[in-house]
């Protein structure tokens, strides 16, 4: 592994575990600024390094990086630029677990393209383990937002 990939994988890595204690946050309607920055940053490069390996056509990976980059760019700018006041208070959260999901959908299909065992069980990534995962994954994600975005709305409520 080169040394790029190495610190695309380890932006991407540091990216979902912050994002899990940030959705954690959420669901305590807690923000945590230290982890939302790490989150936010690490995600958004994660996203922006996936554009420069060297490709010579769109690959599907690039609509998950554009998906990506413009979920995080909504957060960021309800987080920072509207101060979560109002509706961005939702936005923020809905599009910081759209860019979680999507970095974890891009490491499910990862590890199933690396890991031989995975890869064994789904070789062309069409097969039921694979979209099992993913759709569990996606169900998963889908719940998560649908309480961090009520519990974290709710929160704001009870301290105005």
């Amino acid at each position: 592994m080169n040394a790029f990939t190495l610190f695309h994988v380890v932006l991407s890595l540091v990216g979902i575990g912050a994002g899990f204690l940030v959705a954690f946050g959420l669901l305590l309607g807690k923000p945590l600024p230290v982890w939302t920055a790490t989150f936010l940053s690490t995600t958004l490069l994660t996203s922006i390094t996936g554009f420069l390996f060297p490709v010579h056509h769109f690959m599907p990976s690039h609509a998950v990086g554009i998906l990506s980059l413009i979920a995080l760019a909504l957060a960021i700018y309800a987080l920072y630029a509207r101060r979560l006041e109002g509706a961005w208070r939702s936005v923020h959260v809905i599009d910081a677990v759209i860019a979680l999901y999507l970095n974890f959908f891009v490491l499910i299909a990862q590890l199933f393209a690396k890991v031989p065992a995975l890869k064994a069980l789904a070789p062309t990534q069409m097969e039921a383990p694979f979209k099992v995962a993913q759709l569990t994954a996606l169900v998963a994600f889908l719940l998560l937002g649908i309480f961090a975005t009520r519990r974290f709305r709710n929160e704001q409520l009870r301290t105005a």
